[in-house]
């Protein structure tokens, strides 16, 4: 291990080799060998807190006796090796006890997030046949209505549930568990052990399917994002929420596998509770987004009046971090932010630490054990500073199989398929995000795909605009599209939302396009700002805009057909009758 400070990566990604065993399961790794263990069973493996309530501790020992009761449970109840069991819970003790019960008998554990309405449960319900879902009062209603139009979803297990006779009750499920309990599944590293539905921004949803062997797959990246990770004294916290890759992947797993506390806390997320949670419980290490970085950074300038932290690695993951909240990072909360990329399928693939420099606005360098680039469209590496797609090879520099992978999605072979490309030496998993790379290898982010668009000839990525409007004290948060033009094919539009107190004027509408017009290139100012309450984000706490950019298209084209009505009807009012 080297020290913290300058740059080792060259020693530490070339030096780096995987060692993936055979027989792996994540239930054993994160839970059954430390409630083993005398010295470590009464650690604290979960602060779990809710909104108005005192912290608890719970220890390895009691998370590995609930899990054994319920896995007895659900084995009673029919549930085997291979079979999707759903957990619609937020951060709270019962979630991970969910988890540990599930990889223990083999089976696939399906988390859906407490946000999501009838529709989004019922089609991931559905298409992925699960037969039983672990749920709390906040999902009663919603599962109860849907359970008739899900065949195969034969139980519905109710945490703090009112007592109904087609719910089973969680504590009488696990006080009546029948013995002996099993024991661990002896699974492949390569089984499947997590179905996470991708964010569904274009189109339906897909399940990846995620075996077990994708936690050691993630586990360098979550090493060096924070800092090294584990040193004696830390506690972990993450707001994001442990139903999506970025919750259980970058947080919940990774902690428990270390043998770590991690902080679960039940309520709403605000800068005030981030801050009080961060100090209550001597938050060393957390994954905050850029969305609850901006909102941390506007409501508390200066934290160090009103709190005391404990911070030493903040990882941040999901949209592009930018040079203003890097910048008060390091200089409000003496940490200097370590940006991560990766998706569901392939998680934890590029990113910063302390181990090498981190450059403001940069993705990072490819973590050990993966070989990322960024590639054209026939497959062939982008000279330095072009554009291209991330992609990450399905083995890594010296030609090791890559453990990060996703199996494949969930009974679409054909999408599966279309993930990947290339042939022979190199096969590369496409991310479908746009990057460039620089001379000492770090990734620049551009967008995704999709996101990036041409207006006047000249090629626009959103990111940088956005980050730029975010520097305005009166900015909380903004997203910028493309506005459909008749003689430009696109107009820079920017959505933007404003901080609490603040007005919308034209006279700021003009500042902030003075603003990014003084700092960006001329073409990439918003030639048209409309003030918004909120932006419409994924449960994973992305901007979706393409549901602005559908709402755009929407509004040209009803213009369109106005403009096209009132010249008809001009037409028709100047021809004689």
């Amino acid at each position: 291990m080297h020290a913290a400070g300058g740059d080792h990566y060259d020693a530490l990604y070339h030096g780096f080799r995987w060692q993936v065993p055979e027989v792996f399961n994540i239930a054993e790794v994160c839970c059954d060998r430390w409630a083993r263990d005398a010295q470590h069973r009464l650690r604290t493996a979960l602060i779990a807190e809710s909104a108005g309530g005192s912290p608890r501790l719970h220890s390895f020992a009691e998370l590995a006796d609930a899990a054994q009761r319920l896995s007895a449970a659900l084995a009673a109840l029919g549930v085997a090796r291979g079979d999707r069991v759903a957990i619609v819970l937020p951060q709270r003790f019962e979630t991970a006890v969910a988890h540990m019960a599930i990889y223990r008998l083999g089976a696939v554990a399906m988390p859906l997030s407490t946000l999501f309405g009838p529709e989004a449960l019922e089609f991931r319900l559905k298409d992925s046949q699960a037969c039983a879902a672990i749920i709390d009062d906040s999902s009663l209603t919603a599962l109860l209505a849907l359970q008739p139009r899900c065949p195969g979803l034969k139980h519905l297990i109710g945490v703090d549930t009112p007592g109904l006779s087609n719910v089973l009750h969680w504590d009488t499920l696990l006080n009546t568990a029948p013995k002996p309990w099993p024991g661990t599944a002896s699974t492949s590293a390569r089984d499947p052990a997590v179905l996470i539905y991708t964010s569904g921004t274009t189109g339906n949803p897909k399940g990846a399917l995620i075996p077990h062997c994708a936690l050691i797959g993630n586990l360098t990246g979550f090493v060096a994002s924070q800092n090294w990770f584990p040193q004696e004294g830390d506690v972990f916290w993450s707001p994001a929420d442990w139903a999506w890759t970025g919750g259980l992947m970058d947080a919940l797993l990774p902690a428990l596998y270390f043998g770590a506390p991690i902080v679960g806390y039940r309520g709403r997320f605000s800068a005030q509770v981030a801050f009080e949670l961060l100090q209550r419980h001597g938050v060393t290490n957390t994954f905050l987004f850029p969305t609850a970085l901006k909102m941390m950074m506007k409501a508390y300038p200066v934290p160090s009046q009103q709190f005391k932290l404990k911070l030493r690695a903040i990882m941040s993951a999901g949209e592009a971090v930018g040079e203003t909240v890097f910048a008060w990072c390091e200089s409000a909360l003496g940490v200097r932010v370590n940006e991560m990329f990766g998706q569901t399928e392939v998680n934890y693939i590029v990113g910063n630490s302390d181990r090498w420099p981190a450059r403001a606005g940069s993705m990072g360098r490819p973590y050990p054990g993966h070989h990322v680039d960024v590639i054209n469209d026939e497959d062939q590496r982008c000279a330095v500073g072009e554009v291209g797609e991330v992609a990450v090879a399905t083995h890594d520099i010296h030609g090791d199989p890559d453990p990060v992978f996703f199996l494949g999605y969930w009974n679409n072979e054909r999408a599966t398929k279309a993930k990947f490309t290339g042939s022979g030496a190199v096969k590369w998993c496409r991310t479908g995000d746009l990057a460039s790379r620089d001379a000492e290898g770090y990734l620049w982010y551009q967008g995704r795909a999709d996101d990036v668009f041409k207006a006047a000839g000249y090629r626009i990525g959103p990111g940088e605009i956005e980050n730029c409007l975010v520097q305005h004290p009166s900015v909380a948060n903004a997203a910028v599209v493309p506005k459909p033009d008749a003689e430009r094919g696109a107009l820079v539009k920017a959505f933007v939302v404003l901080t609490e107190g603040t007005r919308p004027s034209a006279e700021l509408a003009m500042e902030l396009q003075k603003l990014v017009r003084g700092r960006l290139a001329p073409y990439e100012y918003p030639k048209e700002i409309e003030f918004i309450a909120q932006l419409p984000m994924t449960t994973t706490g992305k901007v979706q805009r393409r549901v602005l950019r559908d709402l755009e298209t929407e509004r040209a084209r009803k213009e369109a057909q106005q403009l096209a009505q009132a010249a008809s009807a001009e037409q028709r009012a100047g021809k004689p009758a």
